[in-house]
């Protein structure tokens, strides 16, 4: 066969895929599988010109179309998306037009702003590469300047790598990541939801708190339960810094990051069961960008929900928020329920998938309004802040109108054993807490 006349070349540069939902992308080289992977664009995209493909999970960006000549060395500029730690990859080969895999080189640890590492595959065509995220987590991969050399015989070391300035020069200088916004001040602030305290003491020990694990995303803090196969409480802050355009995703999945045995609630575990899937912190809120959309849709964020409760009288309550968010305020919002059983489009259901879900019987959120600006908490304490909070029964007979169930916060906590604004000194917990919000509702 003869052999390769030059190197073969992808620097995603034409791709347009926006999603991380799996299909086939027709770049120059020629057409890609591209599954829990995109094209990505952000500040954040560690690249060498405008785009370069994201992997998130157990990624992977496949050819569909063979190497005549084969492979000889192949050189990938690689780095931690954005300000993500360290990520791990390797290269896979099949030489029987992708019917079987088999690793073309060791594992790629990889972690900060890049480095390009050089893969010896030494093997004669036809056959296909393809890239794996192979570490499974909640960090992503940067891939960029995808190079395969011809095949000429011989071999070589596996793997080499050197930094990204020793590089061959770049089309355009690599994009700087975003600045991190949790902290700044004006419209792109980004605060810990747990500025308010941890309502349950939630630790992210598995073993000590099965039903009470601490996961910390990005976007949210939650408490989840093992056993109730639901989150006791999801926390977020709202403002301007995580509103923008990113397209809703859709991409209901299980979560990645549950410890190891822990069963993994999946969207089929919600499917003719007469409930939605409920978000806690909802798409809307976290709209900056795709990826920052995304994570709203691991199931670890869903609780079983009524259709009517979650289409309006919690939509209302989200938009309206939001509102908020639009006239210069920031929020803070906890959200959670409790106790069992619910009435769906089905009738009534205490669990779904075969015990493994439970169906809460009540759905509360709270709440905390306050202007834009800094010192949330010692803000709220100083009595800046409004409370809003709604206690909602989980049935499809609950009123569209939200504001019908507003309590006291010391109500929910009564309900759930939770101390929902710890870190506040116990007598101004006293004072806010007791009371009831009579505010605008629109």
């Amino acid at each position: 066969m003869p052999a390769q006349a030059s190197p073969l070349t992808e620097t995603f540069e034409a791709g347009s895929k926006g999603s991380y939902a799996s299909g086939q992308e027709q770049l120059p080289s020629g057409t890609w599988l591209l599954d829990d992977a995109l094209i990505g664009t952000s500040e954040q995209d560690h690249k060498r010109g405008d785009k370069a493909l994201r992997l998130r999970g157990k990624g992977r960006a496949q050819m569909r179309f063979d190497l005549g000549s084969g492979a000889g060395r192949v050189r990938v500029f690689n780095a931690s998306y954005g300000r993500d730690g360290s990520v791990r990859w390797q290269l896979w080969l099949s030489t029987d037009r992708g019917r079987t895999w088999q690793p073309a080189g060791t594992e790629v640890k990889v972690e900060g702003t890049g480095i390009t590492t050089d893969v010896a595959v030494n093997r004669p065509g036809p056959l296909r590469l393809e890239i794996r995220k192979v570490d499974g987590g909640d960090d992503r991969l940067n891939i960029d300047d995808f190079t395969v050399e011809p095949y000429r015989g011989g071999s070589a070391p596996s793997v080499a790598t050197t930094p990204s300035s020793s590089a061959q020069p770049s089309r355009t200088p690599a994009a700087a990541p975003a600045p991190n916004r949790s902290g700044s001040t004006g419209t792109t602030r980004r605060d810990d939801p747990l500025t308010l305290g941890n309502p349950s003491g939630a630790t992210s020990n598995p073993t000590a708190s099965p039903n009470n694990y601490l996961m910390q995303k990005s976007q949210f803090v939650l408490s989840y339960s093992r056993d109730r196969g639901i989150p006791n409480w999801v926390m977020w802050h709202l403002s301007k810094g995580w509103m923008g355009s990113a397209p809703r995703q859709d991409d209901f999945r299980p979560d990645p990051a549950l410890p190891r045995g822990w069963y993994q609630v999946t969207p089929r575990s919600y499917s003719g069961s007469g409930f939605d899937r409920g978000h806690n912190c909802p798409s809307a809120d976290r709209s900056y960008d795709l990826d920052d959309n995304s994570a709203t849709f691991l199931m670890t964020n869903m609780i079983p929900q009524a259709p009517m409760n979650n289409q309006r009288t919690w939509n209302s309550l989200e938009e309206y928020s939001r509102d908020l968010v639009k006239a210069g305020r920031e929020v803070y919002v906890i959200m959670g329920s409790y106790g069992k059983g619910g009435t769906g489009t089905n009738g009534p259901a205490t669990t779904l998938d075969q015990g493994r879900v439970t169906v809460p019987k009540r759905v509360w959120k709270v709440l905390v309004v306050l202007p834009e600006g800094d010192n949330d908490l010692q803000r709220v304490a100083s009595g800046q802040a409004r409370l809003v909070a709604i206690d909602t029964p989980n049935d499809n007979s609950v009123d569209p109108d939200w504001s019908r169930y507003r309590v006291s916060v010391d109500a929910i906590e009564n309900a759930t054993g939770l101390d929902l604004l710890s870190k506040l000194p116990t007598e101004v917990q006293e004072r806010l807490e007791a009371q009831v919000d009579n505010g605008p509702i629109r």
